[in-house]
Order: C-alpha cells, then sequence, then structure tokens
C-alpha cells in the first residue's frame, strides 16, 4: 500500500509565517480593544432570583436579551426556579426594570439586587495564573528528565503559542462583532474561558508527546539522515494518529457548542480553538523549533556536513557520435549480437599454448579418478 509523505520540516517557515500572522492580527485586536470582559471581571450587579413558575435559563436569556442584556451571566443555584443573575452597571431604573420583565414573564417569589466588582474575576485570573506558572515548570522539569531539556522548551514555546493563537482569536472576532455591532459567536472572556485554556494545555501537550516519543525513538537509528529528515519522518508516522486522536476530541466539542446551551458556549468555543491550535503547533510549531535547535549539537551538525559533502552519484556519459555502434551493422535488429572489440578478436584469434607430455599424462590421471 502506498503511503504519502508530507514534507513538513524543509516548510517550517511558511508555518511560523502562518502563525506569527495570526498571533499580529490578535495582538492588533488586543490593542484595539478586542476582548470583550466578562461581568466577573468588570463588575455590574447581581440579581438573587426565585420564580413562582418553572423556568430555565434559555427562557430567562430571551427576557434578557429583549433589554440588550442577553450577554448576562446567568446560573442555577440551590432549589428549583432559584438563579443568580449577573448583568453589566445598571441604574435603578434599569434594575427596576429588569426586576418588573423577569416578575411579567415568570411570577418572581423572592429578590434581591446588590453590586458586585472585579475582585472575583481577579481572584480567579490570579489563581489561574498561578496554577499555569506552577504547571509550566513542572512540566519543564518533567520532559526534561523523561526525554531531553530542548524538548521540553520546544513544548513550552507550543503551549504559548496555542494561549496567543487563542486569545488573539477572541480578539479579533470580539473586534469585528463590536464594529459590526453584531453577536455570532461568544467571545465573551469569563471565568469558563479561563477554565477552557488551561484544559487546552493537557490536550495540546499530549499531542506534542506523542510526536516527540515516537523522534527520540527514531534518533537512536537516525542512520544516513539529517536530524530534520528524521524529524519530517516521525511525524509521517504518526500523522493518522494525530489525526485521528484530534477528530475525536473535537466531536463532543463541537456538540457542546452547538447543542449545549447559552452556559457553556465561551467554554465550547474556546476548547474548539484550543484543540485546533494544539494540533496544529504539535506538528507545525514544536517539531521543527526542536529540528533546528538539535542540529545545532555536534553530533547532529556533522551528520549534516558529512552528507551534504558526500560525492553524488556520477552521471554516465554518452559515447560520441562518431563511436561505431556496439553492433555490427549487418547484424542489427532482432536477435543481433554485440560486436567484439579488437582486443576480444585478437584474443580469439591468438594461437593456443601446446600442452607438454607432463601436463597431458597429469590431465588423464585427474579424469581416471573422477
Amino acid at each position: 500500500m502506498h503511503r504519502f509523505h508530507i514534507e513538513f520540516i524543509g516548510r517550517k517557515w511558511i508555518w511560523f509565517s502562518i502563525s506569527g500572522a495570526i498571533i499580529a492580527v490578535g495582538i492588533v485586536a488586543m490593542l484595539f480593544g478586542g476582548l470583550k470582559w466578562g461581568v466577573e471581571f468588570q463588575g455590574g450587579n447581581q440579581f438573587d432570583v426565585a420564580f413562582k413558575k418553572a423556568t430555565s435559563v434559555t427562557e430567562i436569556r430571551k427576557v434578557l436579551t429583549t433589554m440588550k442584556l442577553g450577554n448576562s451571566t446567568i446560573q442555577p443555584v440551590g432549589r428549583s426556579n432559584e438563579y443568580l443573575i449577573r448583568t453589566p452597571h445598571l441604574s435603578k431604573t434599569a434594575q427596576s426594570n429588569v426586576k418588573n420583565a423577569l416578575n411579567k414573564a415568570f411570577e418572581l417569589k423572592d429578590i434581591s439586587t446588590r453590586d458586585i466588582g472585579p475582585g472575583w474575576g481577579r481572584q480567579v485570573t490570579d489563581g489561574a495564573l498561578k496554577a499555569l506558572i506552577a504547571s509550566l515548570l513542572m512540566l519543564l522539569l518533567y520532559i526534561s528528565i523523561r526525554y531531553d531539556f530542548k524538548m521540553a522548551v520546544a513544548a513550552i514555546v507550543s503551549l504559548v503559542h496555542d494561549g496567543l493563537i487563542v486569545l488573539g482569536v477572541y480578539a479579533a472576532v470580539g473586534l469585528v462583532e463590536t464594529k459590526l455591532n453584531l453577536t455570532f459567536l461568544p467571545t465573551e472572556v469569563t471565568p469558563n474561558t479561563v477554565a477552557a485554556l488551561l484544559t487546552i494545555l493537557g490536550f495540546s501537550l499530549y499531542d506534542t508527546i506523542v510526536v516527540f516519543h515516537r523522534i527520540r525513538e527514531n534518533a537512536e537509528h537516525i542512520g544516513k539522515r539529517t536530524y530534520s529528515r528524521m524529524t519530517n519522518d516521525s511525524i509521517n508516522q504518526v500523522l493518522m494518529r494525530s489525526v485521528n486522536t484530534s477528530s475525536a476530541e473535537l466531536i463532543p466539542i463541537i456538540a457542546l457548542l452547538f447543542f449545549g446551551g447559552e452556559t457553556l458556549k465561551d467554554f465550547a468555543f474556546a476548547m474548539l480553538l484550543g484543540l485546533i491550535a494544539g494540533a496544529y503547533s504539535s506538528i507545525f510549531i514544536a517539531s521543527p523549533i526542536l529540528a533546528m535547535w538539535k542540529e545545532t549539537e555536534e553530533r547532529y551538525r556533522l551528520i549534516r556536513q558529512k552528507l551534504a559533502s558526500a560525492p553524488q552519484a556520477k552521471t554516465p556519459i554518452a559515447p560520441a557520435a562518431e563511436t561505431p555502434s556496439p553492433l555490427r551493422g549487418e547484424d542489427r535488429g532482432e536477435g543481433a549480437i554485440p560486436a567484439q572489440t579488437s582486443e576480444e578478436e585478437a584474443d580469439l584469434t591468438a594461437p593456443k599454448p601446446q600442452m607438454s607430455a607432463a601436463q597431458k599424462a597429469k590431465k588423464k590421471k585427474k579424469k581416471k579418478r573422477r
């Protein structure tokens, strides 16, 4: 069966350029205010409500959407028909309108309102950053011991790449939504987004380790190959495994994005972006960085120099036009036999040396023994 072979390492600058362009667009979008922070990070108002009628998060959101508060955070709490609603900062009149609209739709049993600051969101962010830094340091240590320090650094670089890609796309899409005054994707940064970013690290690292494990195995039998060539061969060997694994991971995330409800859409969207970026970076970012760095080592540098300086196979020189044909003129065609050269003809016409009587007697004895 024919196996396809894709050149990944040889086109590394193309992959680096694609990632750099996406990250640059994302940074520009962030500078122009593309990231939309949720209520947890900006502060706002919190409504603790209990309804007499049975309802759902979707129905409550429909009511709030009519008041341009569709992006509010709605969470069921404790008992049935009790919900916590967080909105941006509202005036007293706007708060009263929210209460009246909810009462008209679902009959309020109890409601209380209070102002909330951005402290809770900052607390979540600080905790997430501490967890991120600690996990990266432990990953760096573990991969360095288990595999190689350069592999560890390449893996960490790919994780940073994935985070920048996700935030960049969030900012770019959010900026477009702001300019067009539309909301077609959940691009608001919430605690769910932060949780998704941390979850992404595990999935992305798994893909990278699968590739690195094969590279380490093949490096022991590198043969007459450069490290880059061996790395490229290793990627092709595990490519279908990476594709199948990533596809299996994406299916439930896509289902969650479309059918998981408003509460989980921001988490699913961030996970979707992160899984795609992680599958991409393990092959197109981490592996080329590793190959470039490893070839600075003396062993692999000497292999590259030796292969580069090896003499190429010489191309046979065609006979000159005046050289006579290797076939006799009268015998050209089917069944023709090569003509002997003058030296061969001389050997055939030369008289054979005569054997002496002793040699003839010795030859007869050998025949009798047989």
